[in-house]
């Protein structure tokens, strides 16, 4: 196993934004372990925008299981975290354990992927204080409010942070997450190393 990449989820989390990442970092040789509130299981939605409308639409999807409430979890085990959207970044912002988890990765400059909604996370954070940031646009004003800059492109980098609009993006922003993940198992390895060799 190459490392293991965190993803957080909570009901009404965009089925796409969320299944591509999770089998997408398996595919590399990476654990992706999901968490919730709740180590329950959690109904996904599908978002489109039907022809004509100004807004998405929302149905019912899948269902996934969090392995873990984010209370147990100890963000120093992860290689990355992927944030997803849908409409669970709303509510599950508020939850402080969550909050502590992204704040790790921001601090420890470790991979970090968001799309869609996943941007109100980390506006909530505190953590896009002067940095670049690509949303769905109905999210700008949360990450300008919170000193960050939208950018309408389909991925944008900024520093340990990868971020996309929607779903439509995953070709771009995926594969350079995957880089940045890749990166951080090798400087993990390297770590890891250094430190048996002074035992």
């Amino acid at each position: 196993m190459t490392g293991r990449v965190l993803i957080p989820i909570g009901d009404a989390a965009e089925a796409i934004d969320t299944l591509y990442p999770l089998y997408r970092v398996r595919e590399d040789g990476f654990e992706s372990v999901v968490a919730g509130p709740e180590a329950r299981t959690y109904q996904l939605v599908m978002h489109e925008t039907p022809p004509g409308w100004d807004i998405t639409r929302e149905g019912p999807s899948y269902h996934l299981k969090a392995h873990v409430a984010f209370r147990d979890v100890d963000p120093a085990q992860f290689t990355g975290l992927f944030l997803t959207g849908g409409r669970a970044p709303e509510y599950i912002r508020y939850d402080p354990d969550l909050m502590r988890i992204v704040r790790h990765f921001f601090a420890e400059s470790k991979p970090v992927g968001v799309v869609c909604h996943g941007a109100e996370i980390v506006a909530a954070a505190g953590v896009i204080d002067g940095k670049r940031l690509a949303t769905v646009p109905k999210c700008r004003m949360d990450i300008e409010l919170c000193g960050a800059t939208f950018v309408d492109d389909s991925c944008v980098i900024d520093g340990n942070m990868v971020s996309g609009r929607t779903w439509h993006d995953q070709d771009r922003y995926m594969r350079e997450f995957m880089k940045m993940l890749h990166a951080q198992a090798a400087r993990e390895k390297d770590t890891a190393h250094l430190d048996y060799s002074r035992i």
